[in-house]
């Protein structure tokens, strides 16, 4: 006796903004919840599955980040999208995981899914937070926040920072790790809204609407008139031109993500070369898989910031699978804050 499982496809590989007509919710029937004698299949039920902006460029006819790394593979239309998912095991022909074992990993955007041991990351043993925790602020969200910061800008106290889409789910843990180390912090975001959560809630030195500014050059040059030290940029584009201006001599660029980029092919960042040049500006991007080598030193010293209650976790919780494709599209036309996770209607 098997159960109906909903995952999410898309109809065809797009370029542009992401639209509901671009995908499907389709149901597997009679989707089996036990695994063959002999198997070393590992049924999860899926109960929170993460968002990312990046996998609009696997949605793509092509992009240069389909032949990076297989995480970024071009997803094939009618084919079930792979995602960081935690979720609880329903049944195991693997020795190493038993049924009710708590995982994360690589799973489908589904109820359930049908995994081999490689594509878990690991178990999750402690309950002393939230769940979805390890989606964002102890997932690749925050590692990605504090690789950038700390093991490619070498982040010094007293340094002075900037952070586009600030708002987001690395940006406003780029910022709070900043501050907490005792920098100089502004931010960039896309509403009122959002910029008094940066300066109100998350601590901001300062924060901008950079949809009211016209000239982004002078608005840096405003916040940050002796020039910036580190720029963790998310966004891309017109933006890092504009950091790149404003860098002081041996500042540090790292590039995480380039958002502004991912729907318009015709913003593309064409920062002035000279300003690398003369003021040595390094400027490195990364993938946070990386850094698995520092993940135990970023748990330890996030785990103690949420204990002693000095990080802010900041979330958006859609309910069930039909709602992923909404909530995609939503990191795209800036109605986002924080990490934005899908909750399974029964978890």
């Amino acid at each position: 006796m098997g159960v109906s499982n909903k995952y999410v496809v898309i109809k065809d590989n797009f370029d542009g903004p992401p639209e509901e007509y671009h995908f499907e919710i389709k149901t597997e029937e009679d989707f089996t919840l036990s695994v063959d004698q002999g198997s070393d299949d590992i049924i999860v039920k899926n109960l929170y599955i993460s968002v990312d902006p990046y996998q609009i460029n696997r949605m793509k006819p092509s992009s240069p980040s389909q032949n990076s790394i297989t995480a970024a593979a071009q997803i094939i239309s009618g084919q079930a999208i792979v995602a960081p998912v935690i979720g609880k095991v329903v049944a195991s022909g693997n020795p190493k995981f038993q049924k009710d074992d708590l995982v994360m990993g690589s799973f489908t955007w589904a109820q359930y899914s049908v995994v081999k041991e490689q594509s878990i990351t690991n178990k999750i043993d402690s309950t002393e937070f939230p769940l979805t925790y390890y989606l964002g602020v102890l997932g690749c969200s925050g590692l990605s926040a504090y690789v950038g910061l700390f093991q490619l800008c070498k982040l010094q106290k007293d340094e002075k920072v900037f952070v586009s889409a600030a708002s987001g789910s690395v940006g406003n843990l780029v910022g709070q790790y900043a501050k907490l180390f005792g920098c100089y912090v502004v931010g960039s975001a896309g509403s009122h809204k959002k910029v008094a959560l940066l300066k109100e809630t998350l601590g901001f030195d300062d924060a901008f609407n950079y949809r009211e500014e016209k000239d982004l050059k002078s608005t840096l040059k405003r916040y940050f008139p002796d020039g910036i030290d580190v720029y963790f940029d998310n966004v891309g584009g017109k933006m890092l031109e504009a950091a790149i201006a404003n860098m002081k001599a041996f500042g540090r660029v790292t590039i995480c993500g380039v958002i502004s980029e991912y729907t318009d092919a015709g913003r593309r960042a064409s920062p002035n070369m000279m300003d690398v040049v003369y003021k040595r500006i390094t400027i490195r991007g990364f993938l946070c898989s990386d850094f698995m080598d520092v993940f135990a030193d970023f748990l330890a010293k996030t785990f103690d910031y949420l204990r002693a209650g000095k990080l802010q976790v900041i979330e958006e919780v859609s309910l069930g699978v039909e709602s992923i494709p909404s909530g995609f599209i939503e990191l795209f036309n800036g109605d986002n804050i924080g990490k934005r996770i899908i909750k399974l209607e029964d978890s």
